[in-house]
């Protein structure tokens, strides 16, 4: 049995060596690494410019637009004629052709009116754009407060494993108590092994929380971006002030004010609305000007020329209803996004409301355990010194010395909860960075 978890140690030991190897990052450094290599990052960057292209392209309608036209064909068709039409002295042909056909030219149109269409779809294209940028903004955010709940968790884990260190040399040092005291006679054999078996168990803690630092290196480094078998040394400080007072109406004010995801969601309902009018717009007549220019003869360099200029409307009569499902189905997209603006509205309300009373818990939870931890300290003390005067049962020292392990894990577990739920907080109010 003393093999496996040996051999257990001896790997997480070569593991902690090789992470020992990498530089030490602290968490302003996680964050730069994530701000610039984070995929999720440059897929919001890629949406934005794709939404600016957008913009560009709606503008395009605008301008003229200027097409050069090249061609050649070599042609015979057959002539129908009328009965009985002649040519003096000789006969009609039937055929016209093979004759080569050689065209060059410029053409142009521009619309000139067209009921809001254009505008409409400009609109729409602007409002997607800044959607976009909105919604990088929150992937940004999102991002930070990844890596910062991920390099709390880190932090953590590192921690309880230092208690769990720290646990099983005080369980060896109990047992090198208790063996003494059975060589001098004044415990049973059975005292003996049950502080073996809690020291095997204490063995067994450690190698549960380095395992869990090893999960929460992977952790960060996916949250940073790279790999998470990437060598990662962290440096942190638990110690924080305490949470400034700050009324939750308040709090919820300047969440809807800042928060990315409210205005991301305010221009995708300007650009729903906007497509709806585009939409509208499509079922009016469209009056636009056009012009061309060029060459047309049977050699290769033409000097036929040709040319035409006019005005020109379109006016939809029939199409089977497919411009009014247009509409209606543009007006159906700008409720759905209403109802989905809304619904984010609440949301954030909640998650403000959600990280403030976990932040509350999290501040007087440290307080708590602190004292938790020096009064089991204190019941440690005196009950090893019972037992070392024989006043008090092995398994009076064995409970005493599990209550202050909890008590240390749980005081480690909540300093880094309660960064954790201070970056929650400012996440969700929109003061995240």
């Amino acid at each position: 049995m003393k093999r496996p978890i040996a051999s257990a140690l001896f790997a997480l030991g070569v593991a902690r060596l090789a992470a020992q190897s990498a530089a030490p990052l602290a968490l302003d450094d996680c964050l730069k690494l994530a701000a610039g290599q984070h995929p999720a990052l440059a897929a919001a960057q890629a949406e934005v410019s794709a939404a600016s292209e957008s913009v560009s392209e709606a503008q395009a309608p605008y301008y003229p637009s200027l097409d050069l036209d090249a061609s050649y064909h070599r042609w015979q068709r057959r002539a129908f004629l009328p009965s009985g039409l002649t040519l003096p002295g000789r006969a009609i042909p039937d055929l016209v052709g093979p004759l080569n056909d050689w065209n060059g030219g410029l053409s142009s149109r521009v619309t000139l009116l067209d009921f809001g269409a254009r505008r409409a779809g400009l609109d729409a294209a602007k409002s997607r754009r800044a959607g976009a940028l909105a919604d990088a903004a929150a992937t940004h955010a999102d991002v930070r407060l990844g890596v910062q709940s991920a390099f709390y968790t880190l932090a953590a884990a590192q921690d309880l494993q230092a208690v769990a260190e720290k646990n099983l040399a005080r369980t060896e040092a109990h047992q090198r108590l208790a063996t003494a005291r059975h060589q001098a006679g004044a415990v049973p054999q059975a005292d003996v092994l049950r502080m073996d078996a809690e020291v095997a168990a204490a063995r067994l803690d450690l190698i549960n929380a380095a395992s869990r630092v090893r999960v929460a290196i992977g952790v960060l480094n996916t949250a940073i971006g790279r790999p998470a078998e990437t060598p990662l040394v962290i440096v942190a400080s638990a110690t924080a002030a305490p949470p400034a007072h700050a009324e939750l109406e308040a709090a919820v004010g300047h969440a809807l004010a800042q928060r990315p995801e409210i205005a991301s969601g305010e221009k995708r309902t300007e650009a729903a609305r906007a497509a709806v009018a585009a939409a509208q717009a499509a079922r009016a007549p469209k009056l636009s000007a056009d012009a061309a220019f060029g060459w047309n003869d049977t050699v290769f360099l033409p000097d036929t020329r040709e040319w035409q200029a006019g005005v020109s409307v379109d006016f939809p009569i029939f199409d089977a209803g497919s411009r009014a499902h247009h509409v209606a189905r543009s007006k159906a997209e700008l409720v759905r996004e209403e109802a989905a603006f809304e619904s984010r509205r609440l949301q954030i309300r909640n998650e403000v409301w959600s990280a403030a009373a976990e932040l509350e818990r999290a501040w007087a939870a440290i307080a708590a355990n602190e004292t938790g931890v020096r009064a089991s300290e204190e019941s440690l003390r005196v009950i090893r010194e019972r037992y070392e005067a024989g006043a008090a049962l092995i398994t009076d020292l064995l409970d005493t010395q599990t209550a202050l392990a909890r008590a240390e894990s749980s005081l480690a577990e909540s300093r880094w909860s309660y960064l954790a739920a201070r970056a929650a907080f400012a996440h969700a109010t929109g003061t995240g960075g």
